[in-house]
């Protein structure tokens, strides 16, 4: 489960700012909810989308 910064506090940062946890469940999120998004979030997508991009994708790891 997600235990981290919630989208008020991300949405007052730069995407660079925001660690790999955060980018995989906010853009897991979005992926759910494609259909409703409004023209604000399909630009927040696409900015996680592209944050993931630059950094090469991004490591998925389980906790143990």
């Amino acid at each position: 489960m997600y235990d981290g910064r919630d989208m008020t506090e991300l949405s007052m940062m730069s995407k660079t700012d925001w660690n790999d946890n955060e980018l995989s469940y906010f853009h897991h999120s979005f992926q759910q909810i494609v259909p409703y998004l409004n023209a604000e979030g399909q630009s927040i997508q696409r900015e996680i989308i592209e944050e993931i991009q630059n950094r090469g994708g991004l490591r998925y790891t389980t906790k143990e």
